[in-house]
């Protein structure tokens, strides 16, 4: 312990003020290259990356809580008035592309797990998004051998062999540029500890590890391959939350000695407060900016989350009726386009759900037909590139942009001035269709059986020819919650009770294929925890991460 004094003369007894080292401590288990990844030096980075930056991340998760509030209380979102400037600007503009970033008109997600890892770098995609938020499963393992895998393919030394002897490797003579998304700034990873100046010791922040560990072992590297090192930002809620992403790359890029402007980042407009602060939040990280992206599964959530509770006005029907081209989600679309092209910033569509079957005929050639007109719509309104989360449907994609874009490796200067979006279509949530049983048992099915596969580690994982990730469990289960506390009645005259739901989990319990080590009872209580109880649990991955993926040495 120390005793600190400031230079004013104490008026009273001076009291003492206890301050620690800052420190970072591992507590999970270490296995095979952890080593690798938690190095002395690259722990000592994360130590400052929280020193310096996990106070404000405190401050910004309070801050979505006050505006959570407020809409639940009636005070609709609304452009900012204290930062007309920034939009009336015509002038500035974001550092847009960057090597390997020029092309962007098809671009593959999916976990990072060795296997996956080689599947998307022989996809044929232009980038790849290395997701380590809503498509994996944060567990120990996936967090840290995720990294691995990151660390191994950026050398050209990632190899995989299954338990049945196939073996994987890179061949594509052109592998698709790597773009990591962090965790977002809600999230911890609690194998990690941070111990703060005051001696608070917490878990260490989830975008802080993931993006921390990328960036200080393979920044270096990337630029050297001829890239750089590249991010996609999930979950943003305003513009500060920007600027503090954006202080923190220039304190990492200056931390290792890179050039300033190095890092580029692509933010997913995927919040409902986002959607009113999009050229703000380019502004903010204008130096580093490549983007923005179309999140349309976790924006549907977030609108449900945001006005669950002010009545029957915003509660939407079916999860498969709302649909990109509903008036609310043509309108956030739209401004977001008008919104990059005026800053010279790429526009990103999002994920068609529908994933083929190379198993059955009939199921791939509607999945394909279905990405090809959601492509086609993307290209159409001026995206300059699109998500897929399968390789097979990468062909269908391109084909759509390549239509519109031809020789051009983009649209940005293609300018929306014919889109003028006001803050009430935003939140104008009518559509017009009902609530039906198939409807119902659809979300109580879905996130059961994902939340079950995400317990045993899996985070992205078809279910009904869908690709189901964390972004879209949320949608059923926050659609289950509203209906019961808006008091729906399906289009069959079937109340939509607690008892009603419960029923349907006993169902989906006594139909699914059981089998040694599933989870399902395990996934059931978290269902019933975040979609039943009076409160409303923000994420239904906090408390599930909390109370089961935590491994103890």
């Amino acid at each position: 312990m120390s005793i600190t004094t400031t230079g004013i003369p104490p008026t009273t007894t001076p009291i003492p003020t206890q301050t620690h080292e800052p420190q970072i401590e591992v507590e999970g288990p270490l296995r095979d290259r952890y080593d690798e990844i938690l190095t002395p030096d690259a722990l000592a980075f994360l130590t400052e990356l929280h020193h310096r930056f996990g106070g404000r991340r405190h401050d910004r998760l309070a801050e979505r809580m006050r505006r959570r509030f407020e809409i639940g209380n009636g005070h609709d979102p609304h452009f900012r008035d204290d930062t007309a400037h920034i939009r009336n600007d015509p002038d500035w503009r974001v550092a847009g592309t960057a090597p390997g970033l020029v092309d962007r008109r098809v671009e593959i997600t999916g976990p990072t797990d060795p296997k996956m890892t080689i599947n998307a770098l022989n996809s044929g995609a232009r980038v790849w998004l290395a997701d380590q938020e809503d498509a994996t499963s944060p567990t120990w393992r996936n967090v840290i051998e995720g990294q691995l895998s990151l660390f191994d393919a950026i050398r050209g030394q990632l190899e995989y062999t299954n338990e049945a002897g196939k073996q994987y490797r890179v061949t594509a003579e052109r592998t698709p540029t790597i773009v990591m998304r962090p965790r977002g700034w809600h999230l911890v990873e609690e194998h990690i500890r941070f111990t703060d100046r005051a001696g608070r010791r917490m878990a260490a922040s989830g975008s802080l590890v993931d993006f921390g560990l990328y960036f200080f072992h393979n920044a270096q590297a990337l630029i050297d391959a001829g890239t750089g090192p590249y991010f996609y930002l999930p979950k943003i809620e305003s513009a500060e939350e920007a600027k503090l992403w954006d202080d923190v790359f220039t304190f990492s890029e200056h931390y290792i000695g890179i050039e300033h402007g190095t890092i580029r980042a692509t933010v997913l407009i995927e919040t409902l407060p986002a959607a009113f602060e999009m050229e703000e939040i380019l502004f903010e990280l204008r130096e580093h900016c490549a983007g923005l992206n179309a999140g349309r599964w976790d924006y549907i959530f977030s609108i449900i989350k945001n006005y669950r509770g002010r009545g029957a006005r915003f509660v939407l029907p079916d999860r498969s009726e709302v649909t990109m081209t509903v008036p609310f989600m043509r309108a956030y679309t739209e401004l977001l386009v008008k919104t990059c092209h005026r800053r010279g910033a790429f526009a990103i569509g999002g994920m068609s759900a529908f994933i083929p079957n190379r198993r059955d005929a009939e199921v791939t050639a509607q999945a394909l037909e279905k990405v090809a007109a959601d492509k086609n719509r993307e290209a159409g309104d001026g995206f300059d590139g699109t998500w897929v989360a399968h390789p097979d449907l990468i062909p269908a994609a391109q084909a759509e942009f390549d239509a519109v874009l031809g020789e051009k490796p983009n649209q940005i200067d293609r300018q929306r001035d014919d889109v003028h979006v006001e803050a009430r279509q935003l939140i104008d949530l009518r559509i017009g269709r009902p609530i039906t049983e198939a409807g119902v048992q659809g979300n109580v099915s879905v996130g059961i059986r994902y939340i079950e596969a995400w317990l045993r580690g899996l985070g992205a994982v078809a279910i009904d020819n869908l690709m189901e990730d964390a972004a879209t469990a949320e949608i059923s289960r926050s659609q289950i919650w509203q209906w019961i506390h808006q008091d729906r009645v399906t289009a069959e005259g079937t109340a939509i009770t607690k008892e009603y739901v419960e029923e349907l989990i006993d169902q989906v319990l006594a139909s699914a294929p059981r089998f040694d080590g599933d989870r399902f009872d395990d996934a059931a209580e978290v269902f019933r925890e975040v979609s039943l109880r009076e409160e409303f649990p923000a994420f239904l991955t906090q408390g599930a991460y909390s109370k089961y993926l935590v491994e103890e040495d």
